[in-house]
C-alpha cells in the first residue's frame, strides 16, 4: 500500500496525529502499568526498593503528564518529518532484512544506543549548566521524587533536543523499520524504569559484568537528588568514563536490594553545586 505524500500539509497534518497517537498511547500504557503494579496494588511488596521515603508533591503527576503530553506531541512532528524525509529519500530505513547482512539487525540496533548513549550523555551535561538548566531541564527536575510519569515530562525545548536525534540518525546509518520500533519501545521501558524510584534489579547485579553496565532506577534517583551525577540515559559507560557517578550509589543499591527489614538511607538531597 502507498502511502500519501506527506509533503502535502493535510497529510503531513494526519502523518503527526497518527504518530501522536502512538507515541501518547504508548507512553499512557507503559507508565500506567508500572505505577498500577508497582505504587498502586502492590507498594507493600516493594517497599524495601522504594528508593525515597518522602511523598509525592501534591500535583506531581498531573503536572508531569501535562508535560509528557507536549513531549509525545514534539515526539509526532518529529515522526512525521521522518517519514517525510523517508519519501524523499533522505533517511535509510530499510524494509526488507534481506537489504543487508542478518547481522546488522542487531549492530545497527546496538550502534543506535551507543550514539544515542553519547548525545545525551553530553546534551544532559550542558543542560545542567546553571544558566541552561532554569531555561531548559528544571521543568524535569522538578521532580524531585521521580515517578513512572517523569519519563517524557521534559520543557519543549528539551523535548525536541531529544527528538531530533532518531531522524538525523536515520539520515546515516541504516535500520529496519522493525529495528526501529524496538528502539523506540526500548527508550520507553528505559525511561520508565529509570523513573520508577524502585529498584527492580536483583542483588548484585550492578556488580554484574552486564548489570553493571545498565542505568535503573537507584541510579538515576541520585540524578534527581544531588544533581551533579549519573547523568546516562540506558548506560553507565560515560559515568564511570567521566567519573561521574555518584559515589553513594553502590551502598544505596545494595540496601535497597538486601532483601531485610527496610533500611532508611540518609541521601543528600541537594549538595552546594545544586541549582535552584
Amino acid at each position: 500500500m502507498q502511502l500519501p505524500d506527506v509533503s502535502i500539509p493535510f497529510w503531513f497534518l494526519m502523518a503527526t496525529i497518527v504518530a501522536f497517537a502512538v507515541v501518547i498511547g504508548r507512553y499512557l500504557l507503559i507508565a500506567g502499568i508500572f505505577y498500577g503494579v508497582f505504587h498502586i496494588w502492590f507498594p507493600e511488596k516493594w517497599q524495601q526498593r522504594k528508593i525515597s521515603n518522602r511523598s509525592y508533591k501534591q500535583g506531581q503527576f498531573r503536572r508531569e503528564v501535562f508535560w509528557s503530553t507536549i513531549t509525545a506531541l514534539i515526539f509526532a512532528v518529529s515522526g512525521a518529518a521522518t517519514l517525510l524525509l523517508w519519501q524523499k529519500g533522505y533517511t535509510k530505513v530499510y524494509f526488507d532484512i534481506h537489504d543487508y547482512q542478518l547481522w546488522w539487525l542487531a549492530g545497527s540496533l546496538i550502534i543506535s544506543l551507543i550514539l544515542h548513549e553519547t548525545y545525551y550523555y553530553w546534551l544532559h551535561r550542558w543542560m545542567h549548566h546553571p544558566k541552561i538548566f532554569k531555561l531548559v531541564h528544571k521543568v524535569h527536575h522538578d521532580s524531585n521524587i521521580t515517578s513512572p510519569w517523569t519519563a517524557f515530562s521534559f520543557h519543549p525545548i528539551e523535548g525536541l533536543f531529544q527528538a531530533i536525534f532518531l531522524p538525523l540518525l536515520l539520515m546515516i546509518v541504516p535500520m529496519h523499520l522493525y529495528v526501529l520500533i524496538l528502539q523506540l519501545t526500548i527508550m520507553t521501558f528505559s525511561s520508565v524504569i529509570n523513573h520508577l524510584d524502585i529498584e527492580l534489579y536483583p542483588k548484585n547485579f550492578h556488580k554484574h559484568a552486564f548489570g553493571k553496565w545498565l542505568i535503573g532506577a537507584t541510579h538515576h534517583s541520585l540524578h534527581h537528588k544531588q544533581f551533579k551525577y549519573n547523568y546516562g540515559l540506558y548506560f553507565t559507560f560515560w559515568d564511570k568514563w567521566k567519573k561521574t557517578e555518584s559515589p553513594q550509589y553502590e551502598k544505596l543499591f545494595e540496601e535497597k536490594t538486601a532483601g531485610h527489614v527496610e533500611t532508611v538511607v540518609a541521601v543528600k538531597e541537594c549538595d552546594a553545586t545544586k541549582v535552584t
